[in-house]
């Protein structure tokens, strides 16, 4: 029996990859895998392989879970994002006045994983890494709820007050990074001029799309 191209097999094993991680927790059988990818049960044997030789995935019997090797790879995304957003963020805070900030949702949660603080004003907002909160409140969180950041909607959100008495912010979603969900935004504690900060913090979103490898085409600043 002849072996499937070299780009087939890698992309049936993201897909398997994909399938165990989309049962969020449960172990699946490798018929559940086989009829989900659309192979054999003798093909998923065979994917299964080197997925579970890297710790990738973990097999015990016919069930399928992830793998801690997983981990490993998870620790790595965020400083890598981090240094690239950095610069993006830098030029915003400073163009702004504002603190900057770029936080990703973690299930029902947001999480800032880069901030940069303006130089040059009196006083500005504190705004720690690794600080949380709901996802529908403040607008980094509501940045990627909101149904008016469809195509046809402005593309940003404002809140005041919402995480911070007299704290104003704006945000816009990062659109285009297959897996991520996350926002740019900035938080200041003026008033901010929406019809002046959107377009500016949505272009900052698409710099980091960009920066990410994700459609920054995507993102509309018109």
């Amino acid at each position: 029996m002849s072996q499937p191209p070299a780009s087939l097999t890698l992309d049936r094993g993201l897909a398997l990859l994909e399938a165990v991680a989309d049962a969020e927790g449960e172990a699946c059988t490798v018929a559940q895998l086989a009829a989900h990818i659309g192979v054999s049960r003798a093909a998923v044997y065979r994917l299964l392989g080197p997925l579970c030789d890297r710790g990738l995935l973990y097999r015990d019997g016919s069930r399928v879970r992830l793998g801690v090797g997983l981990l490993r790879l998870a620790g790595r995304v965020v400083p890598q994002m981090r240094e690239l957003a950095i610069p993006v963020l830098r030029q915003l805070a400073e163009d702004l006045g504002a603190t900057a900030h770029l936080s990703v949702a973690d299930n029902d949660t947001v999480r800032a994983v880069a901030v940069v603080e303006p130089t040059w004003t009196s006083y500005h907002v504190g705004y720690r890494v690794g600080s949380t909160h709901p996802i529908g409140r403040g607008a980094a969180g509501k940045a990627l709820t909101l149904s008016a950041l469809r195509p046809g909607g402005k593309g940003w959100v404002s809140s005041v007050g919402e995480l911070e008495a007299g704290a104003h912010g704006i945000a816009a979603p990062v659109r285009g990074v297959p897996g991520l969900r996350a926002s740019v935004g900035v938080v200041s504690l003026h008033a901010l001029d929406g019809q002046e900060v959107g377009p500016r913090v949505m272009q900052a979103a698409t710099e980091l799309a960009a920066a990410l490898g994700g459609g920054a085409r995507d993102q509309n600043v018109s």
